[in-house]
């Protein structure tokens, strides 16, 4: 008799420091990983690297290119406004390109 009364529950309480033990050892190995948890900023890049979107025009000034957008908006056409190499750019689908071309030149 180990623990006085019952060697079961005595040997029993030391079960759970054993499942910790084990749970530290696995959690340590799930995230130890080399790589930061940092999000690293986006480059900008040409125009014509977006995927999807086509270019509009360049804007002459962000301040051109956030009327322009909002004006699109107001139009229900899908736009974003993104920083490329060239400088500000309008971003919409190929579908929208001629509508929101007409759009811009109203």
């Amino acid at each position: 008799m180990l623990g006085g009364i019952d060697n079961a529950l005595f040997l029993s309480s030391f079960g759970g420091f054993a499942a910790v033990g084990i749970l530290i050892f696995f959690l340590k190995w799930a995230y130890s990983s080399n790589k930061k948890m940092i999000v690293t900023p986006i480059n900008a890049g040409k125009k014509d690297e977006y995927g999807l979107l086509k270019a509009l025009p360049t804007p002459g000034s962000y301040i051109e290119a956030e009327m322009a957008l909002l004006k699109l908006k107001d139009s229900n056409i899908k736009a974003t406004l993104t920083q490329t190499l060239q400088g500000p750019s309008l971003m919409v689908f190929e579908r929208d390109f001629s509508v929101a071309l007409a759009i811009l030149k109203s």
